[in-house]
C-alpha cells in the first residue's frame, strides 16, 4: 500500500505506510495535493516551531504573490469565521488574540470544570450502563465535549443541538480535496454558526453572564468577528478531537485487550493511559503548515509557497523517539506525543480535553467494568481528522 488518504484501506490502518515513508522517503512530494509529506518525528516537531513557516501566508503577502488563485468568492463567509480565530491566522494577530483569549480561558477557569465535567460523564455513564449500551460514540463520546463547551459558552439547552452538526460541516473543509458539496455545506454552517453566535454575543454584552461569550464580550480589544471566530474554534477543535481520541481510544483498548485489563486492575495508570490513547492512534493524522521561506528539511529543498502536509500520526510511532512506537503500552511515561501539536499553535484546549477524556474514561472504567465490543467498528472517510462511524458495545 502507499500513501493514499482517500484509501478506506489506507485510512483504517496507514501505520505502515507510514514506517515506509520514515524509512524510505522522510520528506517526499505527494502530487496529488502538491504537498510535501514530512514524516519523522524529529523534522515535524521542529517544522511546528519554525516561523519560516506559518499557518497562513496572507500576513507576509498576497495568494498571487505566493503562486495561488484565491479560493472561490462562494467560500468567503467561511475564510471570514475561520481567519477570525486564532488556528489560521500567525503574528502578531495570533499573538494579540491568544493573549486576549488567554485573559478569559484561563487554567484556573479549565480546573473549576472538572466537577461539572465528572458529573456530566457521570450521568451519561449512568443512563448508557441503564440500557445496557449501544453507540458509546453517539451516547457518551459526543454529548459530553458538546455540553461542556455549550454550557462553558453559555449557548441555551434548546439550542444545543445544532453545535455537533455545525461543527462537523466545518471540519469538512479541512479535509484533502474536499469536493464542492462538501465545501457548500462548510460554508453553510459557518453563516449559521457565525449568525447565531453574532445575535448571542450582542445580547451577553448588554446583560452578561457567568459563560465564555458574556466573558469574551468584555474583553477590551476581541472584536465581534474574533470573538465569533474564537468561539467556532473552541467548539471544532475541542469537540472534534475530544470525540474521536474517546471513540478511537476505546477500540485501540479492545484491540489490546492485556493493556484494557491492566487498566481497569490498576486506575492509577489513567493519566498515562489518555497521553499513550493520543499518541498511538491520535485523531489529527496531518496538520498543514505553509512555507513561508525557503527551507531545507531532511536534506530535501522546499521553496517558498508550497504547503507541508506534518504527519501526526506518523511522528507519534518513529522509533527514533518511542521504545517499541507500535505497542499500546498505557504505562508509558516517556511520551511526548505531538497530538496537541507544538509551538505557538499549540493547543489552547488540551487541559480542557484532558480533563474530560479522565472523566469519561474513569466513569466507563468505574460504571461498566465488563464493557464489551460487540462489533468491529468502521472508519469514517476522513483523514485529516479521523475517527470511526460508531462503536456498539454492551456492559456485560
Amino acid at each position: 500500500m502507499r500513501f493514499d488518504p482517500w484509501n478506506p484501506d489506507f485510512v483504517a490502518n496507514p501505520y505502515g505506510v507510514y514506517a515506509d515513508l520514515r524509512r524510505d522517503a522522510p520528506v517526499s512530494f505527494f502530487e496529488p495535493t502538491g504537498q510535501w509529506l514530512i514524516s519523522r518525528y524529529e523534522d515535524v516537531n521542529a517544522l511546528l516551531r519554525d516561523r519560516r513557516l506559518g499557518r497562513s501566508y496572507l500576513h507576509v503577502g498576497t495568494h498571487e504573490e505566493f503562486g495561488h488563485e484565491p479560493p472561490p468568492a462562494f467560500q468567503d463567509p467561511f475564510w471570514r469565521v475561520v481567519n477570525a480565530g486564532m488556528l489560521d491566522v500567525e503574528p502578531p494577530v495570533h499573538t494579540r488574540l491568544r493573549r486576549l483569549v488567554s485573559k478569559a480561558f484561563t487554567p484556573r477557569m479549565v480546573e473549576s470544570l472538572r466537577p461539572r465535567v465528572r458529573a456530566i460523564a457521570g450521568d451519561l455513564v449512568d443512563a448508557f450502563v441503564a440500557k445496557g449500551g449501544g453507540d458509546l460514540l453517539a451516547e457518551i463520546a459526543e454529548p459530553l465535549p458538546v455540553t461542556v463547551i455549550a454550557e462553558m459558552l453559555g449557548i441555551p439547552d434548546a439550542d444545543r443541538h445544532l453545535l455537533r452538526p455545525w461543527s462537523a460541516d466545518i471540519c469538512g473543509m479541512y479535509e484533502l480535496n474536499p469536493p464542492p458539496e462538501a465545501q457548500h455545506t462548510a460554508v453553510r454552517a459557518a453563516e449559521e454558526f457565525a449568525d447565531y453566535l453574532r445575535v448571542l454575543a450582542r445580547e451577553r454584552a448588554q446583560n452578561p453572564g457567568d459563560d465564555l461569550v458574556s466573558a469574551l464580550s468584555q474583553v477590551e480589544g476581541l472584536t465581534e468577528d474574533e470573538l465569533i471566530g474564537t468561539c467556532v474554534l473552541l467548539l471544532n477543535a475541542g469537540h472534534e478531537a475530544t470525540v474521536n481520541v474517546t471513540g478511537n481510544g476505546w477500540w485501540s483498548l479492545f484491540r489490546n485487550p492485556g493493556e484494557l485489563d491492566r487498566l481497569r486492575q490498576d486506575r492509577s495508570l489513567l493519566p498515562t493511559a489518555i497521553e499513550e490513547l493520543l499518541r498511538w492512534d491520535t485523531p489529527l493524522q496531518m496538520f498543514e503548515r505553509w512555507v513561508l521561506e525557503d527551507v531545507e528539511v531532511g536534506g530535501v529543498a522546499i521553496p517558498k509557497g508550497v504547503e507541508v502536509a506534518l504527519l501526526f500520526g506518523s511522528a507519534n510511532r518513529d522509533p527514533e523517539v518511542f521504545a517499541d512506537p507500535d505497542r499500546l503500552d498505557v504505562g508509558r511515561v516517556d511520551n511526548p506525543h505531538i497530538s496537541f501539536g507544538a509551538g505557538i499553535h499549540f493547543c489552547l484546549g488540551a487541559p480542557l480535553a484532558r480533563i474530560e477524556l479522565m472523566e469519561s474514561f474513569g466513569a466507563l472504567l468505574d460504571k461498566a467494568p465488563k464493557l464489551e465490543l460487540v462489533a468491529e467498528p468502521r472508519w469514517k472517510s476522513g483523514y485529516i481528522i479521523r475517527g470511526l462511524e460508531s462503536i456498539d458495545v454492551t456492559v456485560g
